[in-house]
């Protein structure tokens, strides 16, 4: 059994479905303790419940809001007050563009995938900073997109923050590496995922088969091992990445 984490403890964000919970269990599976923050803290509970009682790890759920800095503060004061220390964290809250072009987008919906999925990410890194400096060490990853790397036309208003994702998170890499502290990112393709789903319905099967060189889409848990494996010693020389995980789509 891999437990190259053992002893470590790490936060997810987003833990409660999709990706995040993936990450979470394979955290666990590999040692580490896991922090589930979610807005769903239903979801979240059961996440923990389920590495509690699957994966020989300890884990507990944690309602937050990263949208609101505060709330992200909080998540990060419970988790080190649960499990005495952060070691990794995986920012991955997020929430999709409502709008198939940015020239019909709101500002509702600007505001709304801004707050999540790129100021979201800026408030929980502060948070982590904080509790990682006075440690003078940890590894950060942020979830970004295939959307962050290329242009998407459909998803005009998520890439500009997933793009801002991984500005973040080269620009964090550059100022906190000599302190101790890793920071990535991942970059997933098209993963099936209930949001996915739910998001292009009949037409799902279809776009898989376009999407990538290999001719379908991600498991969660493909990222979740990206993800852990960048959090771990054996990625201890990788820092300032934005990792494409999306089966070639940006290799053509």
């Amino acid at each position: 059994m891999d437990r190259r984490l053992a002893s470590k403890v790490a936060l997810v964000t987003g833990g409660a479905s999709g990706i995040g919970r993936a990450t979470a269990i394979a955290f666990a599976r590999s040692g580490a303790s896991v922090a589930i923050a979610d807005a769903d803290m239903a979801g979240a509970q059961e996440t923990a419940s389920y590495i509690e009682g699957h994966c020989d790890a300890r884990a507990s759920a944690i309602a937050v809001d990263v949208a609101d800095a505060e709330s992200v503060r909080a998540m990060v004061r419970s988790t080190v007050e649960q499990f005495g220390r952060l070691d990794m964290a995986f920012n991955n809250a997020g929430v999709h563009d409502r709008a198939a072009s940015l020239h019909v987008s709101t500002q509702e919906n600007w505001d709304r995938v801004m707050s999540v999925n790129l100021e979201g990410v800026w408030h929980c890194m502060r948070a982590q900073l904080d509790h990682m400096l006075m440690t003078g060490k940890g590894a950060i990853v942020n979830n970004a997109s295939r959307s962050g790397l290329v242009g998407v036309p459909s998803d005009g208003v998520y890439g500009a923050a997933k793009h801002g994702v991984v500005g973040l998170t080269k620009a964090a890499a550059i100022e906190f590496a000599s302190k101790g502290i890793r920071v990535n990112a991942v970059c997933p393709g098209l993963v099936e995922t209930a949001l996915t789903r739910a998001r292009f319905g009949d037409e799902l099967a279809a776009r898989a088969k376009l999407a990538n060189l290999l001719g379908r889409m991600a498991q969660p848990e493909e990222i979740a091992d990206a993800v852990v494996w960048l959090c771990s010693d054996s990625a201890s020389f990788v820092v300032g990445v934005a990792l494409p995980v999306d089966g070639g789509a940006t290799a053509r």
